[in-house]
C-alpha cells in the first residue's frame, strides 16, 4: 500500500482500512537543514507569498524520505519578485507588508492598508497577481514527481479573515468589523478573489486536497464570536468550497484553525469541509474522545499532537503514551491523519522528531 492509498483510506475516500494511520509533519528551517545534513539531502525551500507558509510547502523530498505520507504544495512568490529591504532585517513581501524575522516566525511589522478608511482605498490597492508567471512552477513539479505515490495537499491557508487583518492590522480590522465600516466587506471580497484564484489553480494542477485556514481561536475561546464568523465568513468559505468541488467533486477540503474553535466544527461540516486541522490539544473543546464521539462520523481529523509542551519537553515515555492514546481514539474506524498541531520549531530536538515518527508507525497499525 503506498502513501496515497493509505491517506485516501484513512479519510474514508476508499473502501477498506489502511495498513496504519498515515502521518504528516512540517519542520522549521533549522530542523529541515539539520535533517538534510543527516540524510544527505539538500532541502528545497519554496518561498511562499506569505513567509510563514514557506515551511508547509518546502522540502518534500526530505519529509517523504523521513516517513511523511503527504506532500504539501502551494503558491510561491512570482518569478520576478525580489523582496525589498526596508531597514536592517525588515523586508517587503508581495503584498507590501513589512516583514521582520523573529526567533520562531516572520512577523508583520507594518501593514500596507493600516491607514485605510474608504472603499476606494481598497479598490486602489494592488493585490499580487495570483496568475503571475512562476507562482505554481514548483507545485506542478512536485505534483508530477510525487502525485502517484503520495497524497498531495494544496495549501491556501490564511484564506479570508487572517489575510484581511494582516493587510489592515488586527486592531483596526476588528474595530471596523464591529463598526461596521464598508471597506471591510470590500477588502473581504478582494481577499476571497485572491484565495479562490490560488485554490482553483491548485485543484486544476491535480492536488488531492485543498488546505484552507484561518487562526480563529485563542487558548481559551474563538477570537471573534461564532455569530460574527457565521455572518461574515461562513458563506464566503462555502462559496469558495463549492467552486472548488465543481472542478473536482472528489476533492478533499481541509479546514485549519488553531485555538479553541470547537463551537465552529458543525459549521465547517455544513459548508463541505471533510477534514479538521490541527485539532490543537490543551484548549477547551479539544478532548479527543469527545471530538471523536460527537463529530467522528461526519468529519476526519488531522493533527492532534501537542507541539507546545509535549514535544518540546522531550520526555519520550510521555510522548509515546500520548501518541498511543490519540492514535487509538482518533484512528478508531479510520478518519485520522496524525501530525503535530503546528510546524515543529527549534525547541523540538531531532531525536524527538525521530521518536515521534517511530511511535506513529509502531502504534498506528490496523493489523
Amino acid at each position: 500500500m503506498n502513501s496515497k492509498e493509505r491517506v485516501l483510506r484513512a479519510f474514508k475516500k476508499r473502501q477498506g482500512f489502511p495498513d496504519r494511520v498515515p502521518i504528516q509533519f512540517d519542520l522549521c528551517r533549522q530542523l529541515t537543514e539539520q535533517f538534510g545534513r543527516e540524510l544527505g539531502i539538500e532541502p528545497d525551500f519554496s518561498l511562499s507569498y506569505y513567509e510563514d507558509l514557506t515551511y508547509r510547502i518546502s522540502a518534500n523530498e526530505l519529509r517523504t524520505k523521513m516517513g511523511s505520507d503527504v506532500v504539501v504544495v502551494g503558491g510561491t512568490v512570482a518569478k520576478d519578485f525580489l523582496p525589498q529591504v526596508v531597514e536592517d532585517d525588515i523586508t517587503t513581501n508581495e503584498f507590501g507588508m513589512h516583514m521582520k524575522p523573529s526567533p520562531l516566525y516572520v512577523e508583520v511589522a507594518k501593514c500596507p492598508l493600516d491607514d485605510v478608511e474608504t472603499v476606494s482605498q481598497i479598490d486602489e490597492y494592488l493585490f499580487p497577481d495570483p496568475y503571475a508567471p512562476g507562482r505554481f512552477d514548483k507545485a506542478k513539479r512536485d505534483i508530477e514527481k510525487y502525485g502517484k505515490d503520495y497524497f498531495v495537499i494544496g495549501d491556501v491557508e490564511i484564506t479570508l479573515f487572517e489575510m484581511a487583518w494582516h493587510l489592515a492590522g488586527l486592531e483596526k480590522y476588528l474595530l471596523a468589523m464591529i463598526g461596521p465600516q464598508p471597506w471591510v466587506d470590500r477588502l473581504n471580497d478582494r481577499v476571497e478573489e485572491w484565495s479562490t484564484a490560488l485554490a482553483l489553480q491548485l485543484v486544476r494542477a491535480g492536488v488531492d486536497a485543498i488546505w484552507l485556514g484561518e487562526d480563529l481561536g485563542s487558548q481559551t475561546s474563538t477570537l471573534i464570536s461564532p455569530k460574527m464568523w457565521r455572518d461574515m465568513f461562513k458563506w464566503r468559505h462555502k462559496r469558495l468550497i463549492d467552486k472548488l468541488k465543481q472542478v473536482n467533486p472528489d476533492l478533499i477540503v481541509i479546514m485549519h484553525s488553531d485555538g479553541a474553535v470547537a463551537p465552529l466544527i458543525d459549521d465547517f461540516i455544513e459548508i463541505g469541509v471533510d477534514v479538521f486541522n490541527p485539532v490543537q490539544p490543551n484548549v477547551p473543546g479539544s478532548d479527543p474522545q469527545e471530538l471523536k464521539d460527537k463529530f467522528g462520523d461526519r468529519i476526519c481529523f488531522f493533527g492532534g499532537i501537542d507541539q507546545q509542551e509535549l514535544l518540546p519537553g522531550g520526555n519520550i515515555k510521555e510522548i509515546r503514551e500520548e501518541m498511543k492514546k490519540r492514535l487509538k481514539i482518533f484512528g478508531n474506524d479510520r478518519g485520522y491523519l496524525l501530525a503535530p498541531a503546528h510546524i515543529l520549531q527549534t525547541d523540538v530536538s531531532t531525536e524527538t522528531v525521530k521518536e515521534m515518527i517511530k511511535a506513529a508507525i509502531e502504534f498506528g497499525s490496523y493489523s
